[in-house]
C-alpha cells in the first residue's frame, strides 16, 4: 500500500511539473504554478504518506514563497468562522469529558443502544441525523455528540485502539454532516448554493420543499447505507463495563451547570435565523465561559491538551485551498474544461442528471464542497440551456455533487470529528470511497427516480 502511495504521489510531481511548463487549458503562468502546487497538496493529503498538517504547511510556504498569494490571502483561512468554530469544539468537547458529562449522557443512552453494535451504530446515526434538524453547523454537533459516542464506546468495552471505538467515531463523523446536506440551512456548502442563487439570479429556495427533494435519498437511505457500510469494515461486539457507574455519579452540580451552558448555546445555534449570529461566536462565547479557570470546566491542562493546533492547520489548508482556486480563476477553468467533455444533450435526461452531479462530485476534489456553489452557480444558465433542465433543477444537482464525498480533505467537519474523537483520518477513508461506488451505481439512479416522480425533471 504504502508503495502504490508513493507511486501516486510521485505521478502528482510529474504533472506539477508538467503543469508548470505546459499551461495547459489557457491557464496563465500565475495559475499554471497555482495548479501544480494544488495538485502536490492533494497528494499529500490523499497519499497520507505524512500529517494532513504538512500538506497545509507546503501549500501556505508554496502560495508565499511562489509569489502566487499574498500572505493576507493565504492566512485568511485563520479568520474564517470555520476555524473559531473548530476551536470551540474542541473546548467544549474538552468540558463534556473533563465534567464527567459526556460519559453520564452515555449512561442515559446506554439501556437503548448497547443491545448490539449493530444497535450502537444505528442508534448514533439516527441522534446525528436528528441533530441535524435543530442545529446549523456540523462542527457543533460533532462537539456536542463525539464526547457522549466515546464515553458510550469506553462503557461499552470498546477502548482505544479498537475497531469498534473507530466505528463509533467514523459514524459519529459522518453522520452529523453527510445527512444534513439535505436539510436547506444546516450545511455550509447548502448556506452557499442559497446565496448564490439568490444574489446571482433572484432564486429563494424553500426549506420544504429543498428538504423533500433531499432528505429521502441522501438523507434518509444515504445514512442507512452509511450504517451497513460501518458493520461491514469496522465489525465489533460490545462488552458492557459496569464498573464505570461511579464515575458517572460524580461532579453532579458541575454538570447540571455545564448542562445548562450547552443548552443555552444549543438554543442559540438553534435559533440563528432569528437573531443572526453566526454559529462560531456563540460557540467562542460558550468556550469563554468554560475557559475561565475559576469555572473549573475547562482548566490549562485540559485546555492545552484538547486543543490539536495540528488538526486547526488540516481545516486551515482545506480553506485556503478552497479560497485561492476559486480566486485565482482555476476553477472556473476545471468546471469548463470539465463541462466540455461532459456528455450533456437535450432530451438524454439520465445521463444529463449523472454527469450534473458528478461534476460537482469532481469539482470538489479540487475546490472542497464549500467551494463548489461559488464555482458550478455562474455555469448553471448555460448548463441549464444545454441539458433542457430547469435552472432550479441544475443548481439542487450540486446538492448531489458537494455531498459525494470522495476523500475526507473535502470536508472539513469530517477531520476536525476524527479529531475529537481522538481517531486517525485513514478508517474514513474506507467509507467515502465505498459510498462512492455506492451512490454512482444505486443512490444516483434511485435519486433520479426520484426527481421524476416529484416532476422536477
Amino acid at each position: 500500500m504504502t508503495r502504490a502511495k508513493e507511486l501516486i504521489f510521485a505521478l502528482a510531481l510529474l504533472l506539477a511539473a508538467w503543469s508548470a511548463f505546459a499551461q495547459p487549458a489557457g491557464m496563465s503562468t500565475e495559475q499554471a504554478l497555482t495548479f501544480g502546487v494544488m495538485l502536490v497538496t492533494l497528494a499529500i493529503w490523499g497519499t497520507g504518506l505524512v500529517p494532513g498538517y504538512v500538506g497545509s504547511t507546503f501549500l501556505f510556504t508554496a502560495l508565499i514563497l511562489g509569489g502566487l498569494a499574498t500572505p493576507q490571502d493565504v492566512f485568511a483561512s485563520f479568520s474564517s468562522s470555520a476555524i473559531w468554530l473548530v476551536v470551540a469544539g474542541f473546548v467544549i468537547g474538552a468540558a463534556i469529558t473533563h465534567s464527567g458529562l459526556g460519559a453520564r449522557m452515555g449512561a442515559v443512552a446506554h439501556p437503548h443502544l448497547s443491545k448490539s453494535y449493530a444497535t450502537l451504530i444505528a442508534g448514533l446515526m439516527l441522534l446525528s441525523m436528528a441533530l441535524g434538524f435543530v442545529m446549523p453547523s456540523s462542527l457543533g454537533r460533532a462537539a456536542v455528540l463525539v464526547p457522549v459516542g466515546m464515553a458510550l464506546a469506553d462503557a461499552l468495552g470498546l477502548g482505544k485502539g479498537s475497531t469498534g471505538r473507530t466505528g463509533v467515531a467514523v459514524v459519529i463523523a459522518i453522520g452529523t454532516n453527510m445527512p444534513s446536506f439535505a436539510i436547506l440551512p444546516s450545511n455550509i456548502p447548502n448556506i452557499i448554493l442559497s446565496g448564490v442563487a439568490e444574489q446571482s439570479f433572484g432564486l429563494q429556495f424553500s426549506y420544504a420543499d429543498y428538504l423533500l427533494l433531499h432528505y429521502p435519498v441522501l438523507g434518509l437511505l444515504k445514512s442507512a447505507i452509511i450504517v451497513g457500510l460501518v458493520l461491514l469494515f469496522f465489525p465489533a461486539q460490545v462488552q458492557p463495563d459496569d464498573t464505570q457507574d461511579e464515575q458517572r455519579a460524580g461532579s453532579g452540580r458541575h454538570q447540571v451547570a455545564l448542562m445548562a451552558i450547552l443548552l443555552i448555546t444549543l438554543g442559540l445555534w438553534a435559533t440563528d435565523q432569528l437573531h443572526g449570529i453566526n454559529a462560531a461566536w456563540i460557540g467562542l462565547g460558550a468556550s469563554l465561559v468554560l475557559m475561565v479557570p475559576q469555572l473549573g470546566f475547562v482548566p490549562p491542562p485540559v485546555f492545552k491538551s484538547s486543543v490539536d493546533f495540528s488538526m486547526l492547520l488540516f481545516v486551515a489548508g482545506a480553506l485556503t485551498l478552497g479560497t485561492i482556486v476559486s480566486s485565482s480563476g482555476l476553477g472556473d477553468i476545471i468546471a469548463t474544461e470539465a463541462f466540455s467533455i461532459l456528455p450533456l444533450q437535450a432530451g438524454q435526461d439520465f445521463m444529463n442528471f449523472v454527469s450534473l452531479s458528478l461534476l460537482g462530485a469532481g469539482t470538489s476534489i479540487f475546490t472542497t464542497m464549500p467551494g463548489v456553489p461559488a464555482v458550478l452557480t455562474p455555469l448553471a444558465p448555460d448548463l441549464a440551456e444545454t441539458t433542457g433542465f430547469s435552472l432550479n433543477a441544475v443548481l439542487m444537482t450540486q446538492v448531489i455533487g458537494f455531498s459525494t464525498v470522495v476523500f475526507p480533505y473535502q470536508v472539513g467537519p469530517l477531520i476536525v470529528a476524527m479529531g475529537l474523537a481522538g481517531e486517525s483520518t485513514r478508517p474514513l477513508l474506507k467509507v467515502t470511497v465505498a459510498l462512492f461506488v455506492v451512490t454512482v451505481l444505486v443512490l444516483l439512479p434511485v435519486d433520479y427516480l426520484w426527481w421524476k416522480l416529484l416532476g422536477v425533471i
